[in-house]
C-alpha cells in the first residue's frame, strides 16, 4: 500500500523542483551576465544544504564584483556609509565634547562654544564615568563604542555622570543633543606679517564656506600672501574642491575635466568671484595629499597660480559615483577620470584587483629613496605636459610633482623619540599634566601669545615621559641620544599642551616653526630662496 503522507512530501517536493527549475530556465534564458548571476543567487537560497544568510551572500558578491576593478571602487554597509560620510557630511548629532582617553577614563579636553554640553556646565578637565547610568570608565570600553553611546538624534536626551577635580561628590548632568559641527579648517593665522596660512584637513561640505571665511579674516589681519596647507589631505568632494579653487582663480579658467566610457567630459571653470585673486600662493602636499586635494593644487599649479612645495602627491586621478541602496550601504563606483587643466590625469599606475601592489605604493616610495631624493622621483616620458600661462614641464601618470621638493628628514626625530611616540607615552603624560595644571596655566597665560613666547616645559614632565617609556622598556641608547631626544620632545609637547587649552590653530602655530615644508614656503614667499 502506498504511503499518503509520502506521496504528499514527494509531490510537493517535485512541484517546488519543478517550479524553481522553471525560474532557473527563464533566468538562463534571458542569456545576460545579470540574469545568471540572479539565477545562481536564486538556486543557493532556494536548494543550499543548510540555510544562508541571504544578504551576507548579495554583499559578499558585490564586494567579490568590486575587487576585480580599480583600487578606489568599493561597497561598504549602512553603518560604515554613515561612519565615511560624517566627516564630510559638516556635522553629526551629539553632546558637543572634544575629549581624550586618560586611563581608561573619557576626559573632556573642551566642550563646543554655546554646545548643549556647555549649555548644561560641563567644562574641560571633567571625566565622563558613565552614560545612561551604563559604566565607560575603567571597563576598557573602545573609543568607538563610547562615542556611540554620546552621539543619538538630535533632541534625544542622554544623563551623564561626571567626576570634577575639587567636587566632593558626582555630578549628574542631562544633555540634549543637538547638531555639531565639524570643521575641516585645522588652522587659520598670520604665520608672519602680511602671510597668511590655512591649513585644510579634507574637502567637506561646508570646506568652501570655512575657506572664504578664512581668507575674510586674513585679509582684515593684513593678508597679502598665502601659504595653503593640504599635507596628508585626503580629498573629499569634487564640488568643494571646485568652490575652493575659485576662490584664487580669474573668470573662465579651466579648474578641472573628468571623462569616462559613459561620462562625457564635463568641465568646472572659475566664476572670477574669488576673494583672492591676487597675491602669491604656495600650496604644500605630501604623499597623503590627494584625490580633490590634488585637484585644487593641480589647477593652480597648471594656471601658474601657485608655487607647489613638497612631496609627490598620492596620485588619485579617479571619479567615485555614489550608489545608495536603499538599506542605507553604498556602492562608490569609479566612473570617470580626472584631468588638470594642462590636460594630465595624475592617477598613478595600478592592475585591476590588484589591491596588495597598490597599497604598497608608499612603502615602495620610500624604500626606492623617494622621500629624501628628488633624483630618485621618475616620470613616465610620455606623459609630459606644458603648464598654461608660462609653460613649464609638469608630468602625469603618478601624483603632482612639486616646484620645490622638501625631503623627509628622517634625522628630526630620534629612535627614542619615535618609540616614545609609539608607545604613547608622550601623549598619556602630557595629558595628565594638563589635568593637574589646567587651571594653573589658564592663570598664568590668560593668552596663547603669551603661552608661545614664555612657557617652557618642566624638567619633571620631560622626567615623567622617560620614566613612563622605561616602564615599557623604551629607553635612550645613551646620554647622547637623550639629549638630542629632549628639544624637539620639548616642542611637541608644547605644541599638544597648546591643543588641549586652546584648539588646533594653536597647535600649528608651534609645529609650523619646525616643519621644512613651511619653513620652504616663508623663505620663497620673503623672497629668501
Amino acid at each position: 500500500m502506498f504511503d499518503k503522507k509520502k506521496v504528499v512530501v514527494l509531490a510537493t517536493f517535485l512541484s517546488c523542483a519543478i517550479t524553481l527549475s522553471a525560474q532557473f530556465r527563464i533566468h538562463l534564458e534571458q542569456g545576460s551576465p545579470l540574469s545568471k548571476l540572479s539565477a545562481a543567487e536564486l538556486a543557493i537560497d532556494n536548494l543550499y544544504v543548510d540555510s544562508v544568510d541571504e544578504n551576507k551572500l548579495v554583499e559578499d558578491a558585490i564586494v567579490g564584483m568590486l575587487d576585480k576593478l580599480d583600487p578606489h571602487s568599493a561597497y561598504s554597509t549602512p553603518s560604515e556609509t554613515k561612519e565615511l560620510n560624517e566627516p564630510l557630511n559638516g556635522d553629526f548629532d551629539g553632546i558637543g565634547v572634544q575629549f581624550n582617553m586618560m586611563n581608561d577614563t573619557l576626559v573632556v579636553i573642551q566642550p563646543v562654544v554655546n554646545g548643549p554640553s556647555e549649555k548644561v556646565g560641563i567644562v574641560a578637565g571633567d571625566r565622563i564615568i558613565a552614560v545612561n547610568d551604563t559604566a565607560i570608565a575603567g571597563v576598557k570600553m573602545a573609543r568607538d563604542k563610547i562615542m556611540k553611546r554620546l552621539r543619538g538624534p538630535k533632541g534625544t536626551k542622554v544623563n551623564l555622570t561626571v567626576v570634577r577635580r575639587g567636587a566632593p561628590q558626582k555630578l549628574h548632568f542631562t544633555v540634549t543633543r543637538d547638531r555639531i559641527p565639524l570643521k575641516t579648517v585645522d588652522a587659520s593665522y598670520m604665520i608672519r606679517p602680511g602671510i597668511g596660512y590655512i591649513r585644510l584637513e579634507s574637502f567637506g561640505i561646508n570646506s568652501p564656506e570655512e575657506i572664504s571665511q578664512s581668507i575674510d579674516s586674513l585679509q582684515k589681519k593684513g593678508m597679502k600672501n598665502l601659504i595653503f596647507d593640504l599635507q596628508e589631505n585626503g580629498g573629499g568632494y569634487l564640488q568643494s574642491a571646485v568652490e575652493i579653487a575659485q576662490q584664487f582663480l580669474p573668470d573662465h579658467d579651466l579648474i578641472v575635466y573628468t571623462q569616462g566610457r559613459r561620462s562625457p567630459r564635463q568641465e568646472f571653470r572659475s566664476n572670477g568671484k574669488g576673494k583672492m585673486l591676487k597675491g602669491k600662493i604656495v600650496v604644500l602636499v605630501d604623499e597623503l595629499s590627494a584625490s580633490a586635494a590634488e585637484i585644487v593644487t593641480g589647477a593652480l599649479q597648471d594656471q601658474d597660480r601657485a608655487i607647489v612645495v613638497g612631496r609627490r602627491s598620492f596620485g588619485k586621478g579617479l571619479v567615485q559615483r555614489p550608489i545608495p541602496f536603499p538599506d542605507g550601504s553604498m556602492i562608490r563606483l569609479t566612473v570617470a577620470h580626472y584631468y588638470t587643466p594642462s590636460g594630465r590625469c595624475i592617477q598613478k599606475p595600478y592592475k585591476n584587483g590588484d589591491m596588495k601592489d597598490y597599497e604598497m605604493d608608499l612603502d615602495q616610495r620610500y624604500k626606492h629613496g623617494e622621500f629624501t631624493n628628488r633624483d630618485s622621483i621618475h616620470f613616465d616620458p610620455s606623459q609630459k605636459y606644458y603648464t598654461l600661462r608660462k609653460h613649464r614641464l609638469v608630468y602625469g601618470g603618478g601624483g603632482i610633482m612639486p616646484d620645490y621638493f622638501v625631503p623627509l628628514d628622517t634625522l628630526q626625530y630620534t629612535t627614542f623619540h619615535r618609540k616614545l611616540l609609539a608607545g604613547n607615552s608622550i601623549y598619556t603624560q602630557t595629558l595628565s599634566y594638563i589635568d593637574n595644571h589646567r587651571k594653573e596655566l589658564k592663570r598664568k597665560f590668560p593668552i596663547f601669545e603669551d603661552f608661545r613666547k614664555n612657557f617652557v616645559i618642566p624638567q619633571d614632565l620631560i622626567d615623567s615621559i622617560v620614566a613612563d617609556g622605561a616602564k615599557q622598556k623604551i629607553k635612550p641608547k645613551n646620554a647622547d641620544e637623550l639629549q638630542k631626544t629632549v628639544p624637539t620632545l620639548s616642542a611637541q609637547v608644547k605644541a599638544l599642551i597648546a591643543r588641549d587649552l586652546w584648539d588646533m590653530n594653536e597647535y600649528f602655530e608651534i609645529t609650523n616653526e619646525s616643519n621644512h615644508t613651511v619653513q620652504k614656503a616663508l623663505q620663497l614667499l620673503s623672497g629668501k630662496d
